[in-house]
């Protein structure tokens, strides 16, 4: 699926309710088309798929629309221009990274990992995947299953296939979700998701639930509603599925030569830990390399450019990144991950960075890709496409490449 489902506990630009306006629509008619949608579109497709009537009927029988679903396109509405961002100020990836949101996670984490240690040895031997970074990954999505998912899912799920902004995707998600009842994974009324429709603890979307989640403590239920056990082997299976290099860390902060443009960052620029280490990137703290992986392939990640830390990832690095998106978020689990075990913070601080907005860099981002530039998308967002298109203007233009945007860089990159 080709969104972010941003994490509920950690990430502040979380899905937010957008009321839609009364006197936008005539709710009562949409109303009356959605019951008729459910009937003529979805009870065919889920019929195919298996759903008996006795759960479609429990399930969406009496469902109505949630009017205050996040980024909804009601029939009968004005058409929307593609979305433009706000004049909010861009915030420094730091923030995402400070330490009131982490220390209170680690004391906490390190306490899990303790009370959990006899079922994380077993989860850990099975999946290849080290303990602190599905405990990470389990803090970041719920709060160590401590944050409230209230929302009924599949009324979320349904109101955003028949009126949201990604419906044909929300349509399978839906489906998905009637399986989830089907199978008797779960009770109906215990089937609670996010704005965005994910799933219990580790915040899995239905269809992810379908293929990832296992049944951990043998109970013939994976539950990862209530389940620690289940939580946890779901979100190690996750990471094993998708290519995680058992012995392998996510990567290394490093200090990183001149000599390296920070344009070859990237998954699609990966060299043998050797070449860069070669080339002048170094570990900070004095420390080396490990031998084993000094033939294995690392990746450059500034995630601000020259202006903050920096570190050569491992494939695993992209492999947390199946889980979201954001390279902020694979960034903070495996830091958070290693602070389980010793507590500093990195050594390279970040700089201060801002005086621009996401609108700002979204019309960057469409004067490159006019250019035919790939910037990954015009989507206000400074990820690592971007960033890279930044360094490759400033060494064209005789400047010395930072490969991170500040509002002068942006006004003149043309």
């Amino acid at each position: 699926m080709k969104f972010v489902i941003i994490s509920i506990f950690i990430v502040t630009f979380s899905f937010f309710p957008v009321r839609v306006s009364a006197q936008s629509v005539n709710k009562a008619k949409i109303e009356r088309q959605f019951q008729s949608w459910l009937k003529s579109e979805i009870w065919p497709l889920a019929k195919k798929r298996g759903i008996s009537r006795k759960v479609f009927n429990a399930g969406l029988g009496r469902i109505t629309l949630n009017w205050k679903v996040p980024d909804l396109r009601p029939p009968g509405s004005a058409k929307r221009s593609p979305k433009k961002y706000s004049q909010a100020e861009f915030k420094s990836p730091g923030r995402y990274l400070s330490e009131n949101r982490l220390q209170p996670l680690v004391k906490l984490g390190r306490a899990r990992l303790k009370k959990w240690r006899k079922t994380l040895d077993v989860i850990e031997k099975r999946y290849g995947v080290p303990r602190r970074i599905v405990v990470a990954i389990w803090a970041a999505e719920s709060g160590y299953g401590r944050v409230k998912i209230p929302f009924n899912s599949l009324r979320v799920l349904a109101t955003s296939a028949f009126m949201g902004r990604r419906k044909h995707l929300f349509r399978k998600e839906l489906i998905a979700a009637l399986m989830i009842i089907q199978q008797g994974h779960i009770p109906l009324k215990l089937l609670k998701s996010s704005w965005a429709g994910a799933l219990g603890q580790p915040q899995f979307m239905p269809s992810k639930f379908l293929k990832f989640a296992v049944d951990f403590n043998g109970d013939g239920r994976r539950d990862i509603w209530s389940s620690v056990p289940d939580t946890l082997a779901s979100i190690a299976n996750f990471l094993k599925r998708h290519g995680w290099q058992s012995g392998r860390t996510w990567g290394y902060e490093a200090a990183i030569s001149a000599r390296i443009s920070c344009a070859l960052e990237g998954p699609e620029q990966g060299l043998p830990i050797s070449t860069w280490a070669g080339k002048g990137a170094k570990r900070v703290r004095g420390k080396s390399f490990p031998r084993a992986e000094l033939n294995r392939q690392g990746f450059l990640l500034m995630p601000a450019g020259r202006k903050g830390p920096a570190f050569i990832a491992t494939k695993n690095f992209y492999v947390l990144k199946k889980f979201n998106e954001s390279d902020l978020y694979a960034l903070f689990i495996g830091h958070l991950a290693d602070r389980y075990v010793s507590n500093r913070p990195f050594v390279t601080k970040w700089s201060k960075l801002g005086g621009f907005s996401k609108r700002d860099v979204q019309a960057m981002q469409v004067r490159l890709e006019k250019r035919n530039v790939d910037v990954g998308g015009a989507d206000g967002l400074i990820g690592f496409k971007t960033r890279t298109a930044v360094g490759t203007w400033q060494s064209q233009n005789s400047l010395r490449p930072t490969c991170f945007p500040d509002a002068k860089l942006i006004r003149q990159i043309r």
